[in-house]
């Protein structure tokens, strides 16, 4: 399944694109709220304007050559950290584009050939053994380094450490629960590109930027107990897909940021940054300014704004600056879908996005 070339990435998933998940983002809104687990149901695809594509090629190629090293950084931790006796299992679908990015870096500065195979991770349901086993069986000398695209709150990073504890216990296998990802404005992970909250271009859009996969699915009545979690592959939208143009375009940078990623991760390394989950003091603080009772109501930094103005039923925007060079996309969403954005000085994170209340509707 997915677009990616086979070299780049293997999708650890059940292909369940024959059947009608998607549902609009009112209704889905209310189900999730409503106690339904968001892995049940998959949200509409956002079908981009032309407006909207092309600020997506503009910042893709404003941030390449940042974005490139930020890769090359986090991919020179891991190697320091682990060895090259390797395998990246990313985190679909966030994680894809980026576990494809540090595949090409190891290539390109080390010619090593890492595999790459992506899998589910859910929150509430840990990550898909199933897959993990597979991983194992293929892969038994080498270590299992996991990847994400950036933090928000921590969730995920926290639904993984939770996870390896659970399959240690049940089958005496111990893993690494370290997180790899480009950004970490959350503070939630010590191996990171930057912590820099800007703008990961792949954030600003959805399957066409991800293999063509839409999010992971977990139902019973669609994934039996041997099965990988599940993923529909929108193979009709490959006339629109920049999945390999966004990873081609990134990889070119390579050659010219290999010496410098060099340096800033031995810089890293050398003085480890502290992790301290910074960032929940903003959802804390977020929390009493508005009156909200549930946390996940509350998605920090520009990942996760961008999926709220996507695929959920956003309340307001609130942003550290108007000023702020990378929240251009996050405007235009903005005002299309009629939501308002508020400064809110001292945000840890470029901008965080509230959903609507909807229980009771």
């Amino acid at each position: 399944m997915g677009s990616y070339k086979q070299e780049d990435a293997i999708f650890l998933l059940k292909d369940i694109s024959d059947v009608s998940l998607e549902i609009n983002n009112d209704d889905r809104e209310k189900k999730i709220q409503g106690g339904i687990h968001y892995s049940e149901m998959l949200p509409v695809e956002y079908q981009p304007s032309e407006t909207y594509l092309e600020l997506f090629k503009r910042t893709l190629e404003k941030n390449a050559k940042y974005v490139a090293l930020a890769s090359g950084v986090v991919a020179e931790m891991i190697v320091a950290k682990r060895g090259e006796n390797l395998v990246l299992a990313s985190l679909a679908r966030a994680g894809t584009p980026i576990g494809v990015l540090i595949t090409r870096y190891l290539q390109f500065a080390y010619q090593v050939k890492v595999p790459h195979y992506s899998i589910s991770i859910i929150r509430g349901k840990g990550f898909d053994e199933n897959a993990i086993h597979y991983i194992l069986q293929n892969h038994h000398d080498s270590q299992i380094q996991f990847v994400d695209g950036w933090t928000g709150k921590g969730a995920i990073t926290k639904v993984l450490q939770d996870a390896c504890a659970e399959f240690e216990n049940k089958y005496g296998i111990l893993l690494n629960p370290d997180l790899a990802v480009l950004a970490d404005p959350g503070h939630c992970v010590s191996t990171f590109g930057t912590r820099e909250d800007y703008l990961i271009p792949s954030a600003a859009l959805n399957s066409t930027v991800s293999g063509l996969m839409s999010r992971t699915v977990h139902r019973d009545d669609l994934i039996g107990r041997t099965d990988f979690h599940g993923s529909k592959f929108y193979k009709e939208w490959e006339s629109s897909d920049l999945s390999n143009y966004f990873v081609d375009t990134i990889s070119s940078y390579f050659a010219q940021i290999t010496q410098e990623a060099k340096g800033v991760a031995k810089d890293l390394l050398k003085n480890p940054a502290d992790v301290t989950w910074k960032g929940l003091g903003d959802i804390n603080r977020i929390r009493e300014t508005f009156g909200i009772d549930d946390i996940n109501l509350i998605k920090p930094g520009i990942g996760e704004t961008t999926r709220v103005l996507l695929r959920r039923v956003p309340w307001k925007i609130l942003v550290n600056s108007l000023e702020n060079p990378y929240l251009e996309h996050i405007y235009l969403l903005g005002k299309e879908r009629g939501v308002p954005i508020e400064v809110y000085p001292e945000l840890t994170y470029s901008c965080c996005g509230l959903i609507k209340s909807v229980k009771g509707e």
